[in-house]
């Protein structure tokens, strides 16, 4: 799953060697942590927040086998 929002994440921004995505883990719900560079967070973010909407639910679709809540933050 980590993995995934990598791939998703790196495929957005123009200095992919800068993103970090750490996982939080709880009994029952995973948190990835998401670290870009400065320029690029209004890229990962888009308008009104609907490009970090759509890699939070592509996530939580791919997170539906493994029955647990996942959650994207954003971090700066």
């Amino acid at each position: 799953m980590q993995r995934l929002v990598e791939i998703l994440v790196k495929g957005l921004v123009e200095h992919p060697d800068q993103v970090q995505v750490t996982a939080v883990e709880s009994p029952r719900s995973v948190t990835f942590e998401v670290r870009v560079a400065d320029s690029d967070m209004g890229k990962v973010i888009g308008r009104q927040g609907r490009v970090a909407r759509a890699i939070r639910t592509v996530v939580k679709a791919a997170a539906v086998k493994d029955g647990r809540r996942v959650m994207v933050e954003f971090m700066s």
